[in-house]
């Protein structure tokens, strides 16, 4: 039975169809979110360049003899990463980043079909709302595109005494998984959501859970930039970096503005300012939200969002204390996650009717 969202002032009850598709989406946002904090662990572990060749295809089979290990293998020992920092490592250790590094691959693909399987299918028993269809299609396609991106910026690693991806172009592929992500989450969103009553709010919490999921955001891109420049290995001290509020060098580039993408000084320090700032708005967001007395629904989303920042602020100055270790950085990237979608899901809560 298809569902209608043309007439938004409607209320009817949610029908099998629409339970169906919302916990479809849900499981994709889901999917998205593993796959970040599989690309956390796969940068942090030094396996994202381990596999020389991008084949959309035929590259959701793992290799199965010890000829194609061999191949794969001596494609590996001819980047600068192998030279400079494996070299004689042997095929064991080179299996031990290929695994992350597939795995993470793998899971791009496998979320294709989830996306196109469920989509073909309501569509074409004329169970979805035409707009649905469309935007899914879009976020298909983009879906497709941040396979080329990711490619695009593992391809950066293979450059002369280069060991590491490009920082930007690990922010771009970082933005676009944030970018889906919070398209596919407002969508699933909007269809579960849909037929139940509007929520009161006040212009100033709207306006704040906006600033809020913005600053979320930008404070996640910001600590693209400190895992690029592997940032989070220095200055290990908090809330003082090395003696200094302001670290020594901050604006040693010219000009100004490249110390903001490329020096590792102010690269963590403006990831520092940023969180505290963010983590600030958001209680002061929650606070002011509960003192409205909201509803039971708001009041639980403005609870998340508090013990969000707090769990996110607290993982990421244990990372940074205990000099980055892999399990506990790679929480933290899926915290970040977790601290965007309670704020989004506020901000789709107090939003306009």
């Amino acid at each position: 039975m298809p569902f209608d969202l043309s007439t938004p002032h409607a209320t009817p009850p949610q029908t099998r169809t629409q339970r169906a598709i919302g916990i479809w989406l849900f499981a994709l946002c889901f999917m998205i979110l593993v796959m970040v904090s599989l690309g956390g662990a796969t940068r942090l572990t030094g396996s994202g360049l381990s596999i020389m060749e991008w084949d959309p295809i035929l590259g959701i089979l793992p290799p199965w003899s010890d000829a194609e290990w061999q191949r794969l293998f001596a494609l590996y020992q001819q980047i600068p990463q192998y030279t400079l920092l494996h070299d004689g490592f042997g095929l064991d250790g080179f299996k031990q980043i290929f695994w992350l590094e597939w795995t993470h691959r793998f899971w791009g693909r496998l979320m294709g079909f989830v996306l196109i399987g469920p989509l073909l299918w309501f569509g074409l028993r004329g169970q979805m709302p035409r707009y649905l269809w469309r935007r899914l299609a879009l976020l298909f396609v983009l879906g497709g595109l941040q396979g080329g991106v990711g490619w695009f910026m593992v391809a950066s690693g293979f450059e002369a005494d280069s060991t590491a991806v490009s920082p930007y172009r690990l922010v771009m592929h970082l933005s676009l998984a944030l970018s889906l992500y919070a398209a596919l989450l407002w969508t699933a969103l909007g269809v579960w959501r849909h037929g139940q009553p509007v929520i009161f709010a006040t212009h100033a919490l709207r306006r704040l859970s906006l600033g809020l999921t913005c600053a979320v955001a930008v404070t996640i891109v910001a600590g693209g930039f400190v895992a690029g420049l592997k940032a989070g290995l220095a200055y290990n001290t908090f809330p003082l970096m090395d003696g200094h509020l302001v670290p020594e060098g901050w604006a040693s580039l010219s000009p100004w503005w490249r110390n903001l993408f490329e020096t590792v000084q102010a690269v963590q320090f403006d990831h520092r300012l940023l969180a505290t700032l963010t983590a600030l708005l958001a209680l002061g967001t929650a606070i002011y939200g509960l003192s409205l007395r909201p509803e039971p629904r708001l009041r639980w989303a403005l609870g998340s969002v508090a013990l969000a920042v707090c769990v996110q602020y607290a993982l990421g100055v244990a990372t940074l204390l205990y000099v980055v270790p892999v399990g506990l950085a790679t929480l933290h990237q899926a915290s970040a996650m977790l601290l965007l979608t309670a704020c989004l899901v506020l901000r789709h809560m107090v939003r306009r009717p």
